[in-house]
């Protein structure tokens, strides 16, 4: 039994995550349809377990526990509300206590060890949410995977994909699709992880 750390993220051709500080997912910029969420929904729904760091986590707390029971929103959405709030997660902050939702919080300084941990511990794909978290998972050669749905915009400017990296993350292409409105995913295996 062995847990596989999935990176995923929304990203611009230039692989871009926020086009200015703090965007967290809500950018213009992101072509999101029904066909794309309900991929969304259907791969979160196969986590084993979502690991998520503080902003990621806040973003989410913030909008998907209501979202579940707003029958404003089409139900694609409120089924992925459902699936976020149920799910079992981990939020890597220094500085959270407490958090709802199925959500145990690590933190202190050997983070990463705690969660190398969780992977040998854990029988399936473990999604990995925030670009900070998983830079550190790829500096300690943790991170398996990226998922990487592409949206066909250059914004230029932004929070790339990884923090500084020491090395290349060399990748093997494992599957592809394409979506309404131009997006694409690309999921890609991590040499040497």
């Amino acid at each position: 039994m062995a847990g596989r750390f999935v990176y995923w993220m929304n990203v611009s051709l230039d692989l871009k995550i926020e086009q200015v500080t703090d965007e967290q997912g809500g950018g213009d910029w992101m072509r999101i349809g029904e066909p794309l969420h309900r991929e969304f929904n259907a791969r979160a729904a196969g986590l084993a377990l979502m690991v998520e760091g503080r902003r990621i986590y806040e973003t989410m707390e913030n909008y998907w526990p209501a979202a579940r029971t707003d029958e404003s929103l089409p139900g694609f959405l409120r089924e992925y509300g459902e699936i976020w709030t149920s799910a079992p997660k981990i939020l890597v902050s220094r500085t959270r206590t407490s958090a709802e939702y199925n959500t145990r919080i690590i933190g202190g300084d050997d983070a990463i060890e705690q969660l190398a941990r969780v992977r040998a511990e854990t029988d399936g794909d473990i999604g990995v949410g925030g670009a900070t978290l998983a830079t550190q998972l790829q500096r300690a050669h943790l991170l398996d995977e990226l998922l990487l749905f592409t949206h066909p915009v250059v914004l230029g400017q932004g929070r790339p994909l990884f923090d500084d990296l020491d090395e290349p993350v060399v990748c093997d292409l494992i599957e592809q699709r394409s979506f309404d409105q131009g997006v694409t995913m690309h999921r890609y295996a991590v040499r040497a992880a």
